[in-house]
């Protein structure tokens, strides 16, 4: 099994890095043939508008979309999870479009605002919260049907997502110790080959 990383901008390096951890070969995707032989694809935070311009530039967009419209898992952590949503309250930017929900970027405020949080996770298996790092980060208005609410805010606010083979989280796994996000991906990759 290889993982891909969209390694256009933001914190793609700590994917990989935690990736490597699990012992999963990996690939940094920045040209469409990149993809070619992936198990899934996880879309970094950083900036979205950024990254999803130069994935139009780099011709990613659409292939993206192809695979994951045909079940290929696809994990958007932050920006990434911006990239993956239908709708973004009619702001115009590149997006893959492809995941049932209404995201509100900035959510939290400017990067000054960052913060972090336990959440409850029970989808990760076991009674230990999970240490979610929140910077300049996004937030889940409103779910379709399909979506399963994963983790939510003491306010209820949703920060976690899964629309059968496609995962969103606002927050930033790969910039803590805590590998168990990566490795339900990685089991959602497991799942999509046996399919």
């Amino acid at each position: 099994m290889t993982i891909g990383v969209l390694a256009l901008q933001g914190a793609f390096i700590e994917h990989r890095k935690a990736l490597e951890r699990l012992g999963v070969d990996t690939r940094e995707v920045r040209l469409p043939e990149h993809l070619e032989g992936l198990s899934g694809l996880i879309i970094p935070g950083g900036e979205s508008t950024t990254i999803g311009k130069l994935a139009v530039t780099y011709g990613l967009i659409g292939p993206i979309r192809e695979r994951a419209a045909a079940g290929w898992p696809v994990w958007g952590t932050c920006a990434g999870m911006i990239l993956l949503a239908r709708d973004i309250g009619g702001l115009a930017q590149p997006l893959i479009g492809l995941m049932d929900v209404v995201i509100r970027r900035n959510a939290f405020g400017r990067q000054v605002d960052s913060f972090e949080t336990w959440l409850d996770v029970p989808e990760l298996g076991g009674d230990a919260p999970f240490r979610a790092v929140f910077i300049r980060a996004p937030v889940i208005e409103r779910v379709g049907p399909e979506v399963r609410v994963l983790a939510r805010l003491s306010d209820g606010a949703i920060v976690a997502a899964r629309q059968r083979n496609l995962l969103a989280t606002a927050f930033h796994p790969e910039l803590t110790d805590d590998l168990r996000f990566h490795q339900y991906f990685l089991r959602m990759t497991e799942e999509a080959t046996k399919a």
